[in-house]
């Protein structure tokens, strides 16, 4: 009995976890804002949904889009804060050994989940460079979730694209984005306004983040 009233009770919370995204995408339209959900176990062991951070538990949090995909966002993105420190020998270590330049990886990781690696979309992607669960299977990573795992699993596959388009950053970006068959059906950046605004939002923050690349040598 116990055991039906809790996958009962995990069904209406994920009942109201899509209730909470419909809400809140309409809410979006009009406050044209990003908003989260967090996801929690509660003393019960009970699986929580909630869209006020959770306090002293420990908790996911579900992002309704990446950080930078928002067409209408109000963020400056030539003045916005950088984060320089932030995994700083992960991002360089992987970067070397794969042989990117490690600014690129902070736009990526900077437009994909602004540096939170407990992110996770409603699409399933999750961490700090939001792999999907395929994705991170193929790249040998077994936990998103761990910074480190993440981080070397996003940067090999970016290095993969970067090799496939011939060094093209704006290429590697979108096919980061939309996926390597938007890219081939279109013949290159594919017409999807949020492609193209995080294509462009990833430039932007790239070019900052190398002219501070002193700081993390």
């Amino acid at each position: 009995m116990r055991i039906i009233l809790k996958h009962k009770l995990q069904y209406y919370g994920f009942v109201l976890l899509f209730i909470l995204f419909t809400t809140i995408n309409h809410s979006n339209a009009t406050e044209k804002k990003s908003a989260n959900i967090y996801t929690y176990k509660s003393t019960s062991g009970i699986t929580s949904f909630s869209d006020i951070e959770p306090m002293n538990v420990k908790f996911s949090r579900y992002r309704l889009d990446c950080y930078a995909c928002e067409v209408d966002s109000l963020i400056d993105w030539r003045k916005a804060k950088l984060y320089l420190q932030p995994y700083k020998n992960d991002i360089n270590h992987a970067a070397l050994e794969y042989g990117i330049d490690p600014a690129f990886v902070r736009a990526v990781i900077h437009a994909e989940s602004h540096f939170n690696p407990q992110a996770i979309s409603k699409q399933g992607a999750q961490g700090l460079m939001q792999l999907m669960p395929a994705t991170a299977r193929e790249l040998g990573v077994k936990n998103s979730l761990s910074a480190q795992q993440n981080i070397k699993g996003g940067v090999k596959h970016l290095a993969r694209l970067l090799r496939k388009y011939k060094g093209d950053n704006k290429l590697a970006s979108a096919a980061y984005n939309a996926g390597e068959g938007a890219i081939k059906r279109h013949g290159g950046i594919p017409p999807y306004k949020e492609t193209q605004v995080y294509v462009e939002r990833v430039e932007i923050l790239h070019k900052r983040y190398g002219r501070l690349s002193h700081v993390n040598n």
